[in-house]
Parts: C-alpha cells; sequence; structure tokens
C-alpha cells in the first residue's frame, strides 16, 4: 500500500486574503480554486517544487473562528524544508514575513521560526545533509 499525506486543512478568515499572502510572501502556487458553493471553495496552495497542499479552509461558525491562527495551540506545528535557507530567509525578509526569532543552527539543521498572517507558527528549516526527508525533525 503507498500512502502519503495530499492536504492539510489550514483554517482562514478569507479565502482571497491567504491566497495573497502564500503566494506573495512564500512564493507558494495556487493549486486549484473551485467554487463549492455561494460561500464555500476548495483552495488548494503549495509551494511549487512541494507534493503536501495545504487546503486553505474558510472558517465558519464560534468555534472554527476561534481557532484561526492557534490551531497548533500556539507551537510551531507547520514545518517547512528548503534547500536553501539563506535564499529564502533573505528573500522572505525583504516581502515582509515576521520572523519570531533570529535564525539558529542546530544538529538537525539551520532553522527560524516565522508567523503567518493569522499567526500560526511555522519552522523553516535547511535540514542538516543527514536529515533532509530521511526523518522527522524534532518539534519545537
Amino acid at each position: 500500500m503507498k500512502l502519503r499525506i495530499a492536504h492539510l486543512a489550514l483554517l482562514v478568515r478569507d479565502y482571497d486574503e491567504a491566497i495573497d499572502w502564500f503566494t506573495r510572501q512564500l512564493g507558494f502556487v495556487v493549486l486549484e480554486d473551485t467554487p463549492l458553493s455561494a460561500e464555500k471553495r476548495w483552495v488548494r496552495v503549495a509551494p511549487a517544487s512541494g507534493s503536501t497542499a495545504l487546503l486553505l479552509a474558510r472558517a465558519k461558525g464560534e468555534v472554527q473562528e476561534a481557532a484561526v491562527g492557534v490551531q497548533g495551540g500556539g507551537r510551531v506545528w507547520l514545518f517547512l524544508e528548503t534547500d536553501d535557507f539563506d535564499r529564502d530567509y533573505r528573500t522572505w525578509k525583504a516581502r515582509g514575513v515576521r520572523f519570531l526569532e533570529e535564525p539558529r543552527s542546530e544538529p538537525y539543521g539551520k532553522v527560524v521560526v516565522f508567523s503567518d498572517l493569522y499567526g500560526n507558527r511555522w519552522d523553516l528549516i535547511e535540514p542538516a545533509p543527514q536529515t533532509l526527508g530521511e526523518k522527522p525533525l524534532p518539534s519545537m
């Protein structure tokens, strides 16, 4: 059996503002934007070279709206691997991505925590050569 995680749902306040942020700030591409009803869309974005996509899910109701920006409970919960940390860090910083710390070197690679437009915490990681795609990285 061959399995993979295809998408992760990310609660957003508005489809268009989330699409704009992920495409302009991080350079993601829109894989799909299909209207399902007058209020609901199936929107997937991903890094141009990535295989796992974010499904942008517009929050509906008090519980979901309260979870926008805190889906990880205040912890880093999304990990974005890069093959060139310095390039992406400089590019994103120039685009106004909000970094929550200075970049640091860890045994598992170069890393920095940033937040998306809603405050979800992410790690940008350039794994050390022996960890690139081979094993999960420690959670922050």
